[in-house]
């Protein structure tokens, strides 16, 4: 039998390059919401607090978000391929220290860990593919794959951490890690090329540092205020101390001779407008895969196995107002999609704000899921259309990796206010039961607790509404739609 062509050859590891740096994201993406119907077994398992427990999900948004930027540097500068096998390794390291996890400390710190490797992996695994693949049509399938990988691994994180949770233990929604991540490293250094840019040089890591330092600093001390209050110098010295660092980024960045977020971007009208409802968007949707997840099992009853197929309808629905926002977007524009989009996932928070103690999965949680999935479909593209078309090629980079920034940002401040809500909601209603509240009146305080969380999400949702609308003028999205032509029209 001949062996293939040179060319042929060529051609066939290209695509085995994408299937592989694809596995290792997909692995990342995966693990940011595997997690969460594991929250309930790790919370009893490892004595974590109702306004604790956040931690396991937050320490890995905002050390994957706040070091996200400077991952996208670091691969040039260092190597692709460096960077992405350094960035396994530190990932599976840390999803091997997750699963060994005996305190609740140990598995936080190993969560930011993961989050670390995670911002190392992902920057430069597209790059990775964008590098590969220089034929338009065939990077236009590649890129179309790698997408594909996002939306599927948070619904598949969803189910398979409840089959691990259900027939293993928690424990394993990290140990799974373990061998994918292994083959990831030793077939990595065999088929996937290096490559660097010629002339890159300057990292800022103290401006990740300082960003990432200030978010976990400002997220704690908002987690903290349902402790100290709002009043309390606690309170004042961290929020204070969180202004300090995000000021501190923002000087090394103006001064920095290769910054991590050259500042001078946020001048265009349309990313900042999207960015910032971006934050609020996120920051309402974590509410429902954080507090439903523990919903469905600690007051429906729901087994994790359940609980994980509970929210395929929310990954279904999307997937489909997804594509249904491409066509739209074509007809009556971007700027009334997106506003429409985050509306009606206000609507569905809504309905799910009224998921009572004695609720049922089809009459109280499904009807908001299904409305909340159209909203969200209705939103991501266009809001991901504003944030990115608008800008000059030399920023489309830049403009990319910040708005997915803001997405896990948003998500970790968002969590924090909403648990924040959640607790003092049920502590309240604790309080007003008195010191002989039973079993009822404490399932009752805290599905409470959760309704306030689905209200305030609806807020942070509408406020992503009002920041579109004032922000984002009419004549910004009309620059962007005249230079995108065919390419938003045709969508």
């Amino acid at each position: 039998m001949s062996s293939p062509a040179p060319a042929e050859a060529g051609h066939d590891r290209r695509w085995l390059v994408l299937v592989l740096v694809c596995i290792a994201q997909f692995m990342v993406v995966l693990d940011a919401t595997v997690v969460n119907v594991a929250l309930p077994s790790i919370q009893t398992d490892l004595e974590f607090s109702p306004s604790s427990l956040q931690w396991v999900v937050n320490a890995y948004t905002l050390a994957f978000g706040g070091f996200l930027l400077l991952g996208g540097r670091a691969a040039d500068f260092v190597g692709r391929r460096r960077l992405f096998v350094a960035g396994v390794v530190l990932f599976t390291t840390a999803s091997l220290v997750c699963g060994l996890s005996e305190s609740s400390g140990v598995l936080v710190a190993a969560r930011a860990l993961q989050g670390l490797g995670g911002a190392m992996v992902s920057p430069a695994a597209l790059s990775i593919v964008t590098t590969t693949f220089k034929e338009t049509r065939e990077r236009t399938k590649a890129l179309s794959i790698w997408a594909a990988i996002a939306v599927g691994g948070a619904a598949v994180g969803l189910l398979l951490g409840g089959v691990l949770t259900e027939y293993m233990s928690w424990e394993w929604a990290f140990f799974v890690n373990v061998p994918v991540g292994i083959a990831s490293v030793l077939l990595s250094l065999r088929f996937v090329p290096e490559s660097t840019v010629a002339g890159a040089r300057g990292i800022d890591v103290g401006g990740a540092i300082s960003v990432t330092a200030g978010l976990t600093l400002l997220v704690y001390g908002i987690v903290k205020t349902e402790a100290y209050g709002w009043a309390s110098a606690e309170t004042a010295l961290l929020l204070g101390g969180a202004a300090v660092l995000l000021a501190a980024f923002v000087v090394i960045e103006l001064r920095h001779r290769a910054p991590l977020v050259r500042l001078g971007v946020f001048r265009t009208r349309s990313l900042a407008g999207a960015n910032v409802s971006m934050l609020a968007v996120t920051g309402g949707m974590f509410s429902v895969f954080y507090f439903a997840s523990i919903y469905v099992q600690q007051t429906l009853g729901f087994s994790p196995v359940q609980a994980g197929l509970a929210f395929l309808p929310l990954t279904a629905g999307i997937i489909v107002f997804s594509g249904i926002a491409q066509q739209l977007i074509g007809r009556v524009g971007v700027r009334p999609v997106g506003l429409t989009g985050m509306a009606v996932a206000a609507v569905g928070l809504l309905l799910l704000s009224r998921a009572g103690v004695d609720g049922t999965y089809v009459a109280d949680l499904l009807p908001g899921l299904l409305v909340m999935s159209a909203g969200l479909g209705l939103t991501f593209v266009p809001l991901t259309l504003i944030a990115t078309a608008g800008v000059a090629d030399a920023d489309a980079g830049l403009a990319s990796g910040v708005f997915n920034s803001s997405q896990q940002i948003g998500g970790a401040l968002g969590l924090a206010i909403l648990t924040t809500i959640a607790t003092g909601q049920t502590e309240g209603a604790l309080e007003a039961a008195g010191p002989s509240a039973g079993p009822a009146e404490q399932a009752s305080a805290m599905v409470e607790g959760f309704q306030a969380a689905f209200a305030g999400g609806a807020g942070l949702m509408l406020a992503g509404v009002v920041i579109l609308a004032v922000w984002v003028r009419r004549r910004d999205v009309a620059d962007i739609q005249a230079s995108e032509g065919p390419a938003v029209h045709g969508i």
